[in-house]
């Protein structure tokens, strides 16, 4: 029993559910989708199998990641001590791992229409290969926002069976909001992945990471007002979107002076950004 409570504590680990930053940053985005989707009302059989769906899938990204970057976590000193680079757990264990949370998510998706199963397959393969791509490109923040944000296209297919101009246009500022909390994820690492030779946007960007990411803010709450005016939002929204302007200022100024531990808490600080944008919904609506 104790080695039993000892392995699921291991993949719990492993699953990153200790840290649940991740799931809310991957939340808000797909519950903006819903409420727009559902115009305010999303079914609710959709809403708990994304919000499921949401939970599981990112896990599922944290194990394939360990598993990708099980030869350099090692020499990384934030990731040494995950499971895999401590030797807690296996890459096997972790494969298998892998595949129990993407079929049980697939298993929920089934519970969808059609269109909304077919994107599936394309969201599970961007969510699976993105963890290979900083070993090809500099971008590979990019191709997170792209993975992790396909849960807005296939929430608008879940809804309503299509996928209107403004739920790509939601998709794109999604994207790019991840490229934005990536890099200045990846700001903290920028030393340890140049030294092992992993590729990243804060390492492509450089000195000019702030004029970029500051840049990229503003196309992000450009879209985010153009989905405003598309679907005839109230003033609530517009309210959120200047309390999310204003922590986007925030973040800036934490990653001013590119210290580490300012760059990490503007990467958590947009848990609060999501969250800004979300309740603006929220309000528009009622």
């Amino acid at each position: 029993m104790d080695t039993l409570k000892d392995r699921l504590h291991q993949y719990w680990l492993l699953a990153r559910f200790d840290k649940p930053i991740g799931i809310f940053i991957l939340l808000w985005p797909t519950l903006w989708a819903l409420w727009i989707a559902g115009d305010g009302r999303p079914d609710g059989l959709v809403l708990f199998v994304f919000v499921s769906g949401v939970v599981l899938m990112r896990a599922a990204g944290c194990v394939i990641n360990d598993y990708a970057d099980k030869d350099f976590d090692p020499h990384v000193d934030r990731c040494k001590l995950r499971p895999i680079a401590a030797g807690k757990v296996s890459p096997k264990e972790a494969l298998i791992v892998f595949a129990v949370l993407c079929l049980t998510a697939f298993g929920l998706v089934l519970l969808m229409n059609w269109y909304t199963i077919g994107l599936s397959f394309i969201g599970a393969f961007l969510a699976a290969s993105y963890p290979f791509m900083k070993r090809y490109t500099h971008l590979p923040q990019a191709y997170l926002g792209a993975a992790f944000g396909f849960a807005v296209p296939m929430a608008f297919a879940a809804q309503t069976n299509e996928i209107p101009t403004v739920g790509w246009i939601l998709y794109l500022a999604v994207l790019l909001w991840a490229l934005v909390y990536d890099t200045m994820y990846a700001m903290v690492d920028i030393d340890d992945d140049l030294k092992i030779g992993v590729k990243s946007t804060a390492i492509l960007f450089g000195k000019r990471v702030r004029e970029i990411t500051a840049g990229l803010q503003l196309v992000i709450l450009g879209l985010l007002i153009s989905v405003g005016f598309m679907q005839q939002l109230s003033w609530p929204y517009y309210a959120g979107l200047l309390v999310a302007t204003g922590l986007g200022i925030y973040q800036q100024k934490l990653i001013f002076h590119f210290h580490k531990p300012d760059c990490f808490k503007a990467f958590l600080n947009n848990n609060w950004f999501g969250l800004a944008v979300f309740a603006g919904l929220l309000a528009a609506y009622r």
